[in-house]
């Protein structure tokens, strides 16, 4: 009978309870009355008191309808349906004062209708947190065996908020506390005891647990990374809430739960942005963006809005993308000037016509073809977008005047194996030779370099994830494969901050910590999904991992200096490397050929001139050039 309440259309419920209550208020009358003659038989002294016992329903319902009594879902009643009763019941008690007044029923003490409010907005307040606790009850009957259950690491405020959050969900069932602080240890909240973080292994298994939430918003990256290290061997499913900044006025909500992400096991914290340094480059000046819609420069974007320039314009060669980071732009509460441009950056026509139009100070050169397959299969594609658009935007920011203009570059730069490398080292060069031989230009021109970056298009995590929640195998091309990584925003800030520091042909690289090996990555992750490594130790494990060879043009290994000699900035953890590079007077005549060969697809012409130029570049597989007859024609020993 209960379940088939419980499955009642809405509508039903209401028409229910609305009988529930005709019924109710009536008997709450006659027994305060009852109560106050001290008689089971209050008629007798009443004799008009079953007119009054039938008014009453007449009056309470249009009271309690409009006040919303009945819209009120049970399941998720709340301290304010008290107030709403008590509000009804008033008005309820001085409509009937005033009826029996002007009916003149005599023989009903004043003191009755005092019992009665006490009575009624008890009853009917209590009647809807019972059947609260009923369809709970059921409820948790009914999903117990499908609820995963779960310990919160962190007893404070947002480990309390979550856990209170959890209570009805027929996800979770929050059976445990961790934390840190001793005082809480052995303490109840919320009726769910606070354990040691030492006594880890013991409750794990008598509550035979399979998931850990972090509720550590403000903790620091490291130190989620350490806890995480200590429970992987439980094999839970582990999730995490975002950083205090994330949440909204503290409140926290199922739907804000999100996955523990690589971040977290990095071991590195966020490197802390140089509030001067962001705002050098940026604020009450027009700025420009190449590659507006891709993954840094989106946030690039997003984080130069925050800095207030006067003008941001988006150039990008994707319509969908432009649409997307302008629409998204315009949402932010500025009133900075948002221009979308939809052009191609090896265009030199438009884009010298929008660096004038728009009178640009600050150009960030985040437009280029990164996949790594990708560009070895369509390597004159490739350079023509890496090296010839970077050479356009670089000669087109010369011409205006531009102050500042900033290259996203990459680790893959150094002693590149792939085309998609060595593009983005010949656009280095490009930048330091066109600094060299500007000395009188006003442009300064510097490039950033970093590692691997999270959640970008074509990052490994995400692809990870997905083979993962398919059911494996993930996919590794090397078991020794290693890889720096950063966040986006880390990355967008590092480029805001070098604009600022750079002199002219700096190349800025980040103290990014240890290389994280990729192997352990995915073991990580698959443990982290609450899953079991399927290997040589365990043929019974979820998940598999199969190592399907490097693929062309890929390194096990990557670097972020091509030597040695590094300097110090004004930041503690952004380095200036000090790099060779290729006079200007030569470098234009071999861009002038490759501009040439890319013009007709000539992929051994094209490949011969960018081992030319990048003396570091050894392609992993050559078949365009022999290495010895190479090495005398380049430019550089």
């Amino acid at each position: 009978m209960f379940k088939f309440l419980i499955s009642l259309p809405r509508r039903k419920k209401q028409a229910l309870m609305i009988v529930f209550d005709l019924l109710l208020i009536p008997l709450t009358f006659w027994v305060a009355v009852a109560l106050r003659h001290s008689t089971i038989t209050p008629e007798f002294y009443i004799p008009m008191l079953h007119w009054v016992l039938l008014f009453l329903p007449l009056i309470a319902i249009p009271i309690f309808i409009p006040l919303g009594l009945y819209r009120t879902v049970v399941r998720y009643a709340d301290e304010r349906l008290i107030a709403t009763v008590a509000y009804g019941v008033t008005l309820l008690t001085l409509a009937l004062l005033g009826g029996v007044f002007m009916a003149g029923v005599t023989g009903i003490p004043r003191s009755s209708f005092v019992i009665f409010w006490l009575l009624a907005v008890t009853l009917i307040g209590t009647s809807r947190f019972f059947a609260r606790k009923l369809i709970q009850r059921a409820e948790r009957r009914h999903l117990v065996e499908k609820r995963e259950r779960i310990a919160i690491y962190g007893a404070g405020r947002a480990g309390v908020q979550l856990a209170m959050a959890l209570s009805s969900s027929p996800e979770y069932q929050v059976l445990a506390f961790f934390d840190d602080n001793e005082d809480l240890h052995g303490t109840n909240v919320m009726g769910i005891r606070v354990y040691s973080p030492a006594l880890a292994s013991k409750v794990v298994t008598n509550f035979d647990l399979q998931g850990l939430i972090l509720a550590l918003p403000s903790s620091s990256r490291s130190r989620r990374r350490e806890i995480i290290q200590d429970f992987e061997e439980f094999g839970l499913s582990m999730k995490t809430l975002p950083g205090m900044a994330e949440l909204v006025a503290g409140k926290v909500r199922i739907e804000d739960l999100r996955e523990v992400g690589i971040e977290d096991l990095l071991g590195r914290d966020p490197v802390p942005p140089v509030e001067s340094l962001l705002v050098t480059c940026i604020e009450n000046k027009n700025v420009l963006v190449t590659g507006a819609g891709g993954s840094i420069g989106s946030e690039l974007c997003r984080q130069i809005m925050r800095i207030n320039p006067k003008k941001l314009v988006l150039f990008e060669a994707t319509e969908f993308a432009l649409y997307k980071i302008e629409q998204e732009l315009r949402q932010f509460e500025s009133n900075v000037k948002v221009v979308p441009v939809l052009g191609d950056v090896k265009n030199k026509t438009l884009v010298e016509a929008t660096l004038e139009r728009h009178g640009i100070e600050t150009v960030y050169h985040a437009a280029a073809y990164k996949h790594v397959p990708l560009v070895e299969e369509n390597e004159v594609s490739g350079i023509a977008n890496n090296v010839m658009g970077t050479l356009t935007m670089a000669q087109a920011s010369l011409d205006v005047g531009v102050e500042t203009f900033v290259l996203i570059s990459t680790d893959k730069a150094v002693r590149p194996t792939n085309v998609m490398g060595a593009s983005k080292r010949l656009a280095e060069l490009v930048l330091q030779a066109l600094s060299q031989s500007a000395e009188k230009s006003q442009t300064r021109f510097c490039m950033v370099r970093f590692g691997n970056v999270l959640g970008s298009s074509g990052s490994v995590v995400p692809l990870f994830k997905e083979q993962i929640r398919k059911g494996g195998p993930v996919t590794i091309t090397h078991p020794e494969v290693t890889r720096y990584f950063m966040t986006i925003p880390e990355a967008a800030q590092l480029v805001l901050q070098a604009g600022s520091m750079g002199t002219g042909g700096d190349v800025f690289v980040l103290d990014m910590g240890e290389p994280v090996k990729i192997v352990d990555l995915a073991k990580k992750m698959i443990q982290l999904s609450g899953l079991i490594l399927r290997d040589g130790n365990n043929a019974d494990g979820d998940i598999a991992i199969h190592y399907v060879g490097l693929r062309p043009g890929e390194k096990l290994y990557e670097e972020l200096l091509i030597g040695d000699n590094v300097s110090s900035t004004s930041h503690t953890r952004i380095l200036r490397a000090e790099e060779s590079f290729i006079p200007w007077s030569l470098l234009k005549e071999e861009l002038s050929k490759l501009t040439y060969a890319c013009q007709n697809q000539d992929h051994v012409a094209v490949r011969e001139i960018l081992k030319k130029c990048v003396i570091e570049y050894v392609p992993s597989i050559d078949e365009t050039l022999d290495e010895g007859a190479s090495t005398s024609k380049r430019l550089i020993n």
